[in-house]
């Protein structure tokens, strides 16, 4: 994609400050850190969103997600890590490239991850349960 500014990143046509780099991914420091250490897991391949990867994309993005983690929390010291990634509008994706959010926690940093509990009854899970199991087939 042309105008996407992570394809771009990848390309090398903007400038970045990369933590890591393997065939499929690239991690590098978030611009608009919420905390130290606030990384990106790129795909290298455009692909909009989670809908578009494969499973072996996906499980490269993961891998490489969980090792940006692991690294986060050795250098920064952090209390946890907050993983987020997000698909379409609805899902406040704003950059409409594949990417993962690594974000080194500590309590009290001012970030917040709050839903709105619905608590469904038993049988409505079961109900959906079933409805996705038909849909990711054996």
């Amino acid at each position: 994609m042309e105008n996407c500014v992570f394809c771009r990143i990848v390309k090398g046509e903007l400038p970045s400050s990369k933590v890591y780099e393997d065939e499929r991914t690239l991690a590098i420091m978030d611009i608009q850190s919420v905390n130290p250490g606030h990384m990106l897991v790129l795909v290298k391949p455009h692909r909009d969103n989670i809908y578009a990867l494969d499973d072996e994309l996906a499980g490269a993005a993961f891998r490489t997600a969980a090792r940006m983690a692991r690294a986060a929390k050795q250098v920064t010291g952090c209390q946890g890590v907050s993983l987020f990634q997000a698909n379409e509008p609805a899902g406040a994706q704003t950059v409409f490239h594949f990417h993962i959010h690594v974000l080194p926690r500590w309590e009290g940093d001012g970030m917040s991850l709050a839903w709105p509990v619905k608590n469904p009854a038993r049988e409505a899970l079961e109900d959906m349960a079933a409805r996705l199991r038909a849909a990711v087939g054996p």
